[in-house]
């Protein structure tokens, strides 16, 4: 009987829950810090292994991407949350965190690679032609090639 009973009054609950509409709010902005905290450790992996951004301007430690990547983030979620409105559905706010975090991302990587590759073309001299305009240096390589070739 008691059975009958849970199994009765279960019905009886999904029923009624069934028949009233459901109050439930979706809010996009601001995310929660599930959301957030994933947003930074994806940050991290973008800038301490090798991709598409490290093979242009290097990878980080994964200490130095680490603080990079919670200073971005927090410094987007404040950027956007300064540009929100009570009209805001959301979805622009977001879009204005996204793009805050991806033009910080790539100034962090570029500031971090502008001083090394300066470093690199102060400590070495410039392999490039001084006219632009001539063809590649393969003809030139090709000498040298072929000059430690004829030598004794």
């Amino acid at each position: 009987m008691a059975e009958i009973d849970s199994a009765q009054s279960q019905e009886t609950v999904s029923h009624e829950t069934q028949n009233k509409p459901l109050n439930i709010s979706f809010s996009i902005w601001p995310p929660t810090q599930r959301t957030r905290d994933a947003v930074i450790n994806r940050l991290i992996e973008s800038l301490s292994t090798p991709s598409i951004l490290s093979k242009r301007y290097g990878t980080l430690p994964q200490d130095e991407a680490s603080d990079a990547a919670r200073r971005i983030e927090e410094e987007a979620f404040a950027a956007a949350g300064s540009t929100a409105t009570d009209t805001d559905d959301g979805i622009e706010i977001l879009q204005v965190y996204s793009k805050e975090i991806s033009k910080r991302m790539i100034d962090t990587v570029k500031s971090r690679s502008a001083p090394a590759a300066d470093s690199e073309s102060e400590s070495k001299p410039s392999e490039l032609p001084a006219d632009a305009s001539e063809p590649s240096s393969a003809s030139g390589i090709t000498g040298e090639v072929s000059s430690v070739e004829t030598e004794p």
